[in-house]
């Protein structure tokens, strides 16, 4: 109950409730401008927050997230176009209601799913993150170690493209972890004699490098003059009681549907916003409205895709594997702050659990309370010349990565991975695997070791737990390739034999 009154007190300063507030107005207007995503706002801002004390700056980097959530369903809704990621199943439903002129019930009925999705996430946080953890405490270098590949292998697995290509993405991240200090012996490797790299790659540089300039680059180079016409007839904005009632079984499903999603590690609110759009339509007295306007596929959809963050946050303190590409970034700002993610942060800091459940929940009823204003100004914001935007943004990773250690040096690191990103990008391989390489490499060389040390590779073979989590990260990468190859099977002798001979 002490840490539950010292998490709970942390949140009533002034300066914290002060910093939920510029988090939750930055965190709608990331995602209102399509494009521009909440990993990409978190990194650029967690670069400007790492001189400040770990509660208000987690404070703002966390209602970005949570506010960001919020604010993609309205260009979803009145235009067509996901705000961020996370609220791609949005536009299945969430437009054709707009264009029916039923604007005004979408973005209502889109703000309260989101809400109560993201409640439900947050009581799987309180109430499952420190029991995961104390279990986790008593693993030993070798089971720490697999847990570090369960991760990398998970986010490999749910990438983006090929799994092959994850693979090299994360091959690339473990390899640029080796740059910096031997993590057992202290010795400078392949540093170069660049004094600047001898603490490894500064990583806040490169998390915005690829997330940040790489995103703007892509765009610009993919930009084409588009016209388009926000929705402007809003209609009416609350759900009738028949409406209301339409909602209980879609919100139920996908707050269900969130909470596991969101716990396994890298599989995000796209995911399963998307999954529990097409549960919901399964489940439904009437399928054949989905994806024509369909207030229960809006509802389950934005339920489900914030459902994830409460586990998202619980799998990154309890285990210290991320749990979206969010984390991966916030993680990095924890690690700054002398802060490690893990089953040990428990034993040294239970109040924080409870502390980043409180400030996740007020930014949830702030970001509530903003999506219920009306603003039909926003649809002038949506206007704006993308330009505009893509300024305002290198400018603020400039100005941001040079600021966490007034270094030169770490924005030209950050100006090269923006290249590195957009080689990435232009070629199918996804950012996430780098960026978790390059920030758990080091945890993951150093159980190694250990374990080796103790007692050989007979201390991993030996433990049913590191097996058992081995077993599970190798199954990641080998089932869906061969799932898929069934499918095709499946789907080729199901086929007419003249389409064959074709």
């Amino acid at each position: 109950m002490n840490a539950v009154a010292e998490g709970l007190v942390q949140i009533a300063d002034p300066f914290v409730l002060l910093c939920i507030l510029i988090g939750a107005a930055i965190g709608m207007l990331v995602g209102t401008f399509p494009g521009v995503t909440a990993t990409m706002a978190v990194a650029l801002a967690s670069s400007f927050t790492l001189t400040m004390d770990p509660v208000p700056g987690l404070a703002v980097l966390l209602t970005i997230y949570v506010a960001a959530n919020f604010g993609d369903r309205v260009p979803a809704i009145l235009v067509n176009t996901p705000g961020t990621p996370a609220s791609i199943a949005t536009t299945f439903d969430g437009y054709p209601m707009a264009k029916q002129g039923r604007a005004g019930v979408a973005l209502t009925t889109s703000a309260f799913s989101s809400a109560i999705g993201t409640f439900g996430g947050l009581i799987l946080l309180v109430f499952a993150a420190i029991p995961l953890a104390s279990v986790a405490l008593k693993f030993g270098p070798a089971e720490m170690f697999a847990l570090v590949v369960f991760g990398l292998t998970m986010m490999v697995g749910v990438s983006g493209g090929t799994i092959g290509k994850g693979l090299i993405a994360g091959a690339l991240g473990l390899a640029l972890a080796t740059v910096g200090r031997d993590p057992i012996t202290g010795t400078d490797r392949f540093t170069f004699g660049v004094l600047e790299l001898s603490d490894g790659i500064p990583f806040i540089a490169a998390i915005i490098g690829l997330f940040g300039i790489a995103d703007v680059l892509d765009q610009i180079l993919t930009h084409r003059p588009e016209k388009f016409a926000a929705i402007t007839q809003f209609g009416r904005w609350w759900p009738n009681m028949k409406e209301r009632r339409s909602m209980i079984k879609p919100l139920a499903l996908g707050t269900g549907v969130g909470v596991v999603v969101g716990a396994v590690p890298a599989a995000g609110g796209d995911i399963a916003g998307i999954m529990s759009w097409a549960a919901a339509k399964k489940a439904s007295k009437h399928p054949e409205q989905f994806g024509k306007g369909s207030l229960e596929g809006l509802t389950a959809s934005d339920t489900a895709s914030n459902a994830t963050l409460g586990p998202s946050v619980t799998t990154t303190l309890a285990l210290g594997i991320p749990g979206d590409s969010v984390m991966a970034v916030l993680i990095g700002s924890l690690v700054v702050w002398g802060i490690q993610p893990g089953p040990a942060l428990f034993t040294t800091r239970p109040d924080l659990v409870y502390t980043i459940a409180g400030i996740m929940a007020v930014a949830t009823l702030i970001a509530l309370g903003l999506s219920l204003l009306r603003l039909r100004g926003v649809t002038k914001i949506l206007e704006l010349k993308p330009a505009f935007l893509w300024t305002v943004i290198i400018v603020f990773c400039m100005v941001g990565t040079f600021a966490v250690n007034n270094s030169i040096f770490d924005v030209g690191i950050m100006l090269v991975f923006g290249i590195v990103g957009l080689f990435l990008r232009r070629h199918g391989f996804p950012a996430g695997p780098v960026v978790l390489g390059l920030i758990l490499g080091k945890l993951a060389e150093g159980n190694l070791r250990r374990a080796l040390e103790i007692g050989g590779v007979e201390n991993i073979l030996t433990s049913p737990i590191a097996m058992t989590i081995l077993v599970i990260s190798l199954s990641a990468i080998t089932l869906p390739p061969l799932l898929a190859r069934r499918r095709r099977k499946v789907a080729v002798s199901a086929a007419p034999k003249s389409l064959i001979r074709k």
